[in-house]
C-alpha cells in the first residue's frame, strides 16, 4: 500500500529530476510525437541512400495500384513497370532475391562490387567488334536492332534497404541481356513473354502481374502467347539458373549458345520472324484483293464500253432508217 508520504516523495523526485535535467522531460513525453512526425507526409524519415524516397503504406499501395493499371494498358511503359516493381517487391520478395544472391559465390561478388551496366561501362564499340556468336555481340546487335540503349534504365527510389535497392537496379539493368539471350523483341507480345519468364526465374510480383496484359493483345497474339510462349517461359524460367547471379560483364566474350546451355535456357521460336511472315502474308492477301478488285473493275469498264458501242451502233442504224424513210417520202412528193 502506497502511503501519502511515499507518493509525495515520488512527485517531488520527479519534479526535481525534470527541473535539473530538461532533456529527461523531452525524452519522457516527446518520443511519441517525434515518431508521429517521422511517419507523416510532411516529415519523412531521412533517405537511406541517394535518391531514396521513403513511403508510407497507403502511398505505396496507391502507387502500386496506379502503375499496375497503366502497365496493364501498355506493358511497354518501362517507367510504370519499374514503379510497379519497386512498390510490390517489399517487404518479402526483394529480400528473398538478395538472400539468394548472398548464397551464390558470383552473386556475393556482384553485391560486393555493385557494377552498373551503361554504355560507358560496357564500351559498345568494343562489343560490336566481337565475333557474332559471343554474348557481347549478341547483346549489342539486339540493342541496335531494337533501337534502345542501356542508359535508359531509371534509378531505384522506393525500396528502403540500400542493398536491396541495388538488387532491383541490377535486375532492371540486366533486363536487356535477358532479351538478347532469348531473342525476344521489344513488342507487346515479346515483353509479356519475357516477363513471364522472369517471374518463373525471380518470383518478383510485378513480372507475374504483367501476364494479365495478355488480355489487351490481339487474338492471334494471345493464342501464340498461351500456346507457345507462356509454356516456354514457365518451363525455362523455372529450371534455369538465377540470371541475377550472372556477372554479365565477365562473360561478354563467351559463346552465347554455350551460355544458354550452362544456364539451361532453350531459345523460343523467333517471334520477330513469325510476325514478319504474318505481315508478309497479309500484304500478299491485300495485294490479291486489290488485283481482284482491279480486274473486276476493268471488266466492268470493258462491259460498259461494249454497251456504249452497241448503243452507238443502234443509234446509227436508227438514223440510217430515218434517212432512208425521208428519202422515200421525198420521192413520193415528187411523183
Amino acid at each position: 500500500m502506497v502511503t501519502p508520504t511515499s507518493t509525495s516523495l515520488a512527485h517531488t523526485c520527479t519534479r526535481c529530476l525534470r527541473s535539473r535535467t530538461p532533456q529527461f522531460s523531452r525524452q519522457l513525453y516527446l518520443p511519441s510525437i517525434a515518431n508521429y512526425r517521422q511517419f507523416s507526409v510532411l516529415h519523412r524519415p531521412p533517405p537511406n541512400y541517394p535518391g531514396h524516397v521513403p513511403l508510407k503504406l497507403p502511398e505505396r499501395l496507391f502507387l502500386a495500384a496506379g502503375s499496375a493499371i497503366m502497365s496493364f494498358i501498355d506493358p511497354r511503359r518501362g517507367d510504370l513497370i519499374a514503379l510497379l516493381g519497386e512498390t510490390t517487391a517489399q517487404p518479402y520478395f526483394i529480400y528473398r532475391l538478395r538472400d539468394a544472391m548472398l548464397k551464390h559465390p558470383t552473386g556475393r561478388r556482384i553485391l560486393r562490387d555493385r557494377p552498373r551496366i551503361t554504355s560507358q561501362s560496357l564500351s559498345l564499340p568494343y562489343l560490336r567488334s566481337l565475333p557474332a556468336n559471343t554474348i557481347g555481340a549478341t547483346y549489342v546487335s539486339w540493342l541496335d536492332r531494337e533501337g534502345v540503349s542501356p542508359d535508359t534504365r531509371s534509378e531505384v527510389r522506393y525500396i528502403d534497404d540500400a542493398e536491396c535497392a541495388y538488387v532491383m537496379q541490377r535486375y532492371r539493368e540486366c533486363h536487356d541481356f535477358y532479351h538478347a539471350i532469348t531473342g525476344l523483341p521489344i513488342v507487346r507480345e515479346g515483353e509479356i513473354a519475357l516477363k513471364v519468364f522472369e517471374y518463373a526465374n525471380t518470383g518478383l510480383p510485378m513480372t507475374g502481374l504483367s501476364a494479365f496484359s495478355t488480355l489487351t493483345v490481339k487474338k492471334d497474339e494471345r493464342d501464340r502467347l498461351l500456346g507457345v510462349y507462356f509454356p516456354w517461359a514457365i518451363r525455362n524460367g523455372w529450371k534455369a539458373e538465377s540470371l541475377l547471379n550472372v556477372y554479365w560483364e565477365e562473360v561478354l566474350e563467351k559463346d552465347v549458345q554455350e551460355m544458354r546451355d550452362q544456364l539451361g535456357i532453350e531459345v523460343p521460336p523467333d517471334l520477330r520472324k513469325i510476325r514478319a511472315e504474318i505481315r508478309r502474308k497479309r500484304r500478299e492477301g491485300k495485294a490479291g484483293k486489290v488485283k481482284t478488285v482491279a480486274t473486276t473493275t476493268g471488266n466492268e469498264v470493258a462491259e460498259e464500253a461494249r454497251v456504249d458501242t452497241e448503243a452507238e451502233r443502234e443509234e446509227r442504224e436508227q438514223r440510217e432508217i430515218e434517212r432512208q424513210a425521208m428519202e422515200i417520202l421525198e420521192q413520193a412528193d415528187k411523183m
